[in-house]
């Protein structure tokens, strides 16, 4: 054991020894750290948003007959199945509108190893949803026929070509390639991951998809905010960059649900290829009659949470080659005597580091944020499950939520902490509700404490009680904690390495026709040696 380790240190060295040779410039790594902290304002040739794509852009509008499957899309299920989802049949909007029957059409996939020869067939599930309003003069929406199908005993590593509809009709998709994952392994890891949020669909949201897929990633996390398609009224029209500027009498926060059809079609070219994981984000909720909420994220999205065991779309885990993956809740209970919660002790404690070294984990909302938008707004999450996390030795911490980038250095309860996660916030997608500039650090930008109020769950805003800030709500210049800040829309890619190395960039959308250009790049580096879990599994769960 001890010799396989030395030799995978051996290989990284030189691995990264030969990426700076080859690039003629050194990659910073977080040994170095922590770094000073840098801000890169927003630059005033750009500009700071755009609108949305119609709905007849090409991008968006519905390309096939009423039986035939669009809006493919894949999500892993475990190392050896993954989930093939797709809609059928017409989504109507109206005053009154009738739901169309899921068992009128069957749900199958055809798959295999070669093209045109499907050896295995798999059948799955199918349901609709509707949007309703109890309100005078709102549409109401009811869905597509949407599918789920989980495929089976896949090997890893392989190309599988598969058609996915109803073979009796027929209506057949066209035939669709994916290549399978590695199977849990310190040595073994997806070949590039790409990690995006709140990406709406305007001509940035374009630009953002067109560069993530020029970066051909292998898995994608989506870290919430998919469609906004709450910035928009009921009857369509024009969305808003501030809805309750837009709408200020509007009864409930509306949405067009059509919205979420072409974001399907605008996504397909690339998910229907490479599995796409999401989590949940504020502009998901969408509440409806009856106080209901999620309805759209919770039936057109197929989530390993029955195969992690939480049961809920809201939160799940699962293995990609070497690293674990946890994509948790925000906007459900995440108190620390709840199920979320408790869910994910358990699933911490399953976790086997010497067979998924790296441990990431997932989220709408950031903990860590200098900006002023959002700024302390899920301090009461924080406060609930940071130490849970930091014990059992997270490496890094995707968010989402503010419209820019942040990379921090190493914290832990706002101390800076060399065994800390690295918290990387990737809100910057590209949504109709632009790009943030402001910082909290800023003259005069400091928010009041009636500012960013979490749309779930409670307000703990607090005033630091040690370091520079000691006192204040706000620091009075970019906090230590805070490596790298740049107002900017984009998308990040995560290349692991091996066991203690992986590199991340992070993508500027205006960088997309400069070759080797980036906003961000840096080696993530585990200390395992140094940062075992600070207590033993038994008592981490305490």
């Amino acid at each position: 054991m001890e010799n396989s380790a030395l030799k995978i240190f051996v290989l990284s060295f030189f691995f990264v020894i030969t990426i700076i040779v080859a690039q003629n410039q050194p990659i910073p790594t977080t040994l170095e750290g922590p770094f000073e902290p840098v801000t890169r304002r927003f630059d005033p040739s750009l500009r700071t948003g755009s609108d949305d794509l119609p709905m007849d852009h090409p991008r968006l509008k519905k390309n096939v007959t009423s039986i035939f499957p669009e809006q493919i899309a894949l999500a892993i299920s475990s190392p050896t199945s993954m989930w093939v989802s797709w809609v059928t049949g017409d989504a109507q909007i109206g005053s009154n509108v009738t739901a169309l029957d899921p068992s009128s059409v069957a749900s199958e996939v055809l798959y295999g190893k070669r093209s045109g020869e499907y050896t295995s067939k798999r059948n799955g599930n199918a349901s609709v949803y509707s949007q309703l309003y109890p309100f005078e003069g709102l549409l109401n929406y009811t869905s597509g026929i949407i599918h789920h199908v989980r495929i089976d005993d896949l090997e890893p590593g392989t190309k599988y070509y598969f058609k996915c509809g109803d073979s009796k009709f027929p209506a057949m998709s066209e035939e669709h390639v994916f290549e399978t994952l590695p199977l849990p392994s310190p040595t073994l890891y997806p070949r590039r991951i790409g990690v995006i949020g709140d990406l709406g669909l305007t001509s940035n949201s374009s630009t953002t998809i067109d560069h993530l897929t020029q970066n051909d990633p292998s898995l994608i996390l989506m870290v919430g905010d998919l469609t906004y398609a709450n910035q928009y009224l009921t009857t369509g029209g024009k969305g808003a960059s501030c809805y309750s500027c837009s709408f200020p009498n509007a009864p409930i926060r509306e949405t067009y649900q059509p919205r979420w059809d072409g974001w399907g079609r605008f996504m397909e070219p690339l998910i229907s290829r490479v599995p796409m994981m999401v989590i949940e984000g504020n502009h998901e909720i969408e509440p409806q009659v009856s106080g209901i909420t999620f309805k759209s994220y919770l039936t057109r999205f197929a989530l390993p949470s029955e195969e992690s065991g939480s049961h809920s779309n809201f939160y799940y885990s699962f293995d990609a080659g070497g690293i674990h993956f946890i994509m948790l809740g925000a906007y459900v209970d995440y108190n620390s005597t709840g199920a979320q919660y408790d869910w994910l002790k358990e699933d911490l404690h399953k976790v086997d580091r010497d067979l998924t070294p790296w441990l990431v984990a997932a989220w709408h909302p950031p903990w860590y944020n200098s900006y002023s938008s959002h700024y302390q707004e899920f301090e009461c999450m924080r406060q609930e499950m940071e130490e849970l996390l930091y014990q059992n030795g997270v490496d890094i911490v995707f968010s989402g939520h503010v419209h820019a980038y942040e990379r921090m250095n190493r914290v832990y309860n706002y101390t800076l902490d060399p065994c800390g996660p690295v918290y990387i916030t990737v809100g910057d997608g590209g949504n109709i509700e632009k790009v943030d500039v402001d910082f909290a650090d800023d003259p005069g930008k400091c928010p009041s404490a009636n500012d960013n109020i979490p749309e779930f769950g409670n307000v703990c805003h607090l005033n630091f009680s040690s370091g520079p800030a000691k006192g204040n709500f706000c620091w009075s210049k970019q906090p230590e904690w805070s490596a790298l800040r740049e107002s900017s829309f984009g998308h990040g890619i995560l290349e692991v390495v091996n066991s203690t190395y992986a590199l991340w960039t992070w993508h500027r959308n205006q960088d997309i026709y400069k070759e080797d250009s980036h906003g961000d790049q840096i080696y993530i580096v585990r200390q395992p040696e140094l940062c075992s879990a600070s207590t033993s599994k038994s008592d981490s769960l305490i």
